[in-house]
């Protein structure tokens, strides 16, 4: 699983050959198509995999009761790096498959594609954009926000620096920043 989260998410489905996969694996071609009868079979187990495995752990780590912006991102980003210790390609795996753009690809995943993202609508639809000052348009923040997470994520996964820990800490450190320069206290 590893090895195929991995191989898909720095080259996508179109750029990945079964080839890799198995070599990162260290598997035989045989093993893998024994278990996959094809790479889209492969794809399409990974991606199911990883919604649902996803899924949970955000319902596991995401407190329901929680409102302020920050603490639910700082929530989210934790239930990404708990799943991230099993799986350290997961997430970029699954930022990936979000831009993916062959159609074979993207008919296969298509029945899932809307679970994992019903679930981050209800996470963040819970965020209670009042509470920031005047003149901070919450949506924006928000997206910056990502932006700026799966940015780092990104980074960090194409230098080989990646280490879950590090990088949730890391972004925490952007969260609180921002979260001090939104509403003017000292970081």
């Amino acid at each position: 699983i590893n090895a195929a989260l991995k191989v898909f998410a720095a080259q996508g489905y179109r750029h990945a050959s079964t080839d890799d996969i198995v070599r990162e694996a260290a598997i035989s071609k045989g093993l893998l198509f024994h278990y996959f009868t094809s790479k889209l079979g492969v794809y399409h187990f990974i991606y199911d995999y990883s919604v649902r495995y996803m899924n949970l752990e955000l319902k596991s780590f995401v407190s329901s009761k929680e409102t302020d912006l920050f603490e639910v991102m700082k929530q989210v980003e934790y239930a990404r790096m708990h799943a991230m210790r099993s799986y350290p390609y997961m997430q970029q795996f699954l930022n990936t498959s979000m831009v993916e753009d062959t159609t074979e690809a993207l008919l296969s995943i298509e029945e899932k594609r809307g679970s994992l993202q019903e679930t981050y609508d209800a996470i963040y639809g819970q965020i209670d954009y009042s509470t920031l000052p005047e003149g901070v348009d919450g949506e924006k923040l928000h997206k910056m926000l990502d932006f700026t997470i799966k940015g780092l994520m990104t980074e960090r996964f194409l230098d080989a620096s990646f280490q879950q820990e590090m990088l949730y800490e890391e972004i925490c450190d952007y969260l609180d920043m921002m979260k001090g320069i939104v509403y003017r206290e000292e970081v």
